[in-house]
């Protein structure tokens, strides 16, 4: 019996939907009126769905195919998983990109796939797919290629002309996890894999600066690498799992960790849980992962307050922070650094910024500062301005009570 095209786009689009890591932003700005073709990463006229499980879909996100040879205990669509098997040819995926992209339903592709025969063969497939689109049919959109561990060299490289991002899931945050649970994955592989990647990147890399001071774009994979970790699949807890991301983001200049709430799937493993984690835990996670990366946190900063290692999934994480450390605030606004203004409770990036530039014009009083931010209520206990001061407020028992979210009841629909 013959497979249908739309059967094929039904059930690899569906498997598709657990890889988490299919960002489409941070590459280079490219447009087919410039060299002919079809196409552009300029972002316009793009139309956003979303998928039953609430994910924004700008992408065609697809599995080249859901065979695969490896038996990871954690994956529905592993060698021993009872669910339909459909493959896509390098043809038909071209085709569909194509189609999808002139009725204005995508900005890109995302493809991803299980292990056919070997990872050579595999890498080869995805690789002919990109190739085929850029160089035959002059694709200018955005390209995102799923690396397949112990592929040959020549083979990522290649991936990296082509792709705008490349990714490599690390999976389990702890190699004995992957171990135990994915026995033919070597964590050691994926890590080689990443640190090619970014070496090849690097190189290509031009000398110099944009005009606003930052790095100028690399030519292989200018959108860089990002990889996933799946949260609750084992018993790593929050600590364990940033600090696994902090090493990647220090080691391999990754772009993004994704996190995964694991979902329960059919004739699971028994070393699998019965139940996924909360979802507000994949949330926590995605916060603290922020404030690594843009608010000057550390991983133990974030997590080695919590109650065994996990984020308190009643506040975010940097209220968290800031309510076992009151011994530092009240911050002056008008005195304070950069760095600490960044650790206040409801000042992000942006306010802080316009703090540090508006206080150099006049003295900053709490009505300046709720202009500027987001959350005044949030900010107040943390703060003195020049007609503020929170008084006993911050050593109140109360305060974590009144910063809390009260929660709410979903709305009818």
């Amino acid at each position: 019996m013959q497979i249908t095209l739309q059967r094929k786009l039904a059930v690899l689009a569906d498997a598709a939907k657990y890889d988490a890591s299919c960002a489409s932003s941070g590459t280079e700005k490219r447009s087919s009126q410039e060299l002919g073709g079809i196409g552009s990463t300029e972002g316009s006229g793009i139309c956003h769905s979303y998928a039953p499980d609430g994910r924004c879909i700008s992408l065609l996100k697809l599995l080249l195919t859901n065979f695969c040879v490896y038996d990871c205990a954690y994956c529905v669509n592993r060698s021993s998983s009872n669910v339909e098997r459909a493959r896509f040819s390098v043809d038909e995926v071209v085709t569909l990109t194509l189609d999808f992209y002139r009725r204005n339903y995508i900005e890109g592709l995302f493809l991803s796939s299980g292990i056919i025969r070997s990872p050579d063969y595999t890498m080869e497939e995805m690789v002919r797919v990109a190739r085929t689109l850029r160089l035959t049919h002059g694709f200018r959109g955005y390209i995102h290629l799923k690396i397949i561990p112990n592929a040959s060299p020549e083979l990522l490289a290649e991936a990296a002309v082509h792709a705008d991002r490349l990714s490599t899931n690390i999976e389990l945050p702890t190699d004995l996890s992957l171990k135990t649970l994915a026995p033919e994955k070597l964590p050691s592989a994926i890590r080689t894999a990443m640190a090619k990647i970014e070496h090849a990147r690097e190189e290509s890399r031009p000398d110099g600066k944009q005009g606003n001071g930052k790095k100028k774009p690399t030519k292989l994979a200018p959108a860089g690498q990002s990889t996933q970790m799946i949260v609750g699949a084992d018993a790593t807890d929050d600590a364990g799992i940033l600090q696994r991301s902090a090493s990647l983001y220090a080691g391999y200049g990754l772009k993004r960790v994704y996190y995964s709430a694991f979902s329960p799937i059919p004739d699971a493993s028994r070393a699998l849980p019965l139940s996924a984690p909360p979802l507000m835990r994949e949330h926590r996670l995605y916060q603290a992962d922020w404030l690594m990366r843009f608010y000057g946190f550390n991983a133990d900063e974030i997590a080695g307050g919590g109650e065994g290692g996990f984020l308190d999934l009643a506040i975010d994480p940097k209220l968290a922070w800031a309510l076992k450390h009151r011994e530092l605030f009240p911050l002056d606004v008008n005195r304070a650094d950069r760095e600490m203004l960044l650790r206040v409770p409801g000042l992000g990036v942006r306010s802080v910024n316009a703090i540090l530039t508006s206080r150099r014009h006049h003295r900053l009083r709490l009505e300046d500062v709720a202009r500027l931010c987001a959350s005044a209520k949030a900010v107040r206990p943390f703060i003195v301005a020049d007609d503020w001061t929170p008084g006993a407020s911050l050593d109140s028992t109360g305060l974590r009570a009144r910063l809390t979210p009260a929660p709410t009841q979903l709305s009818l629909f």
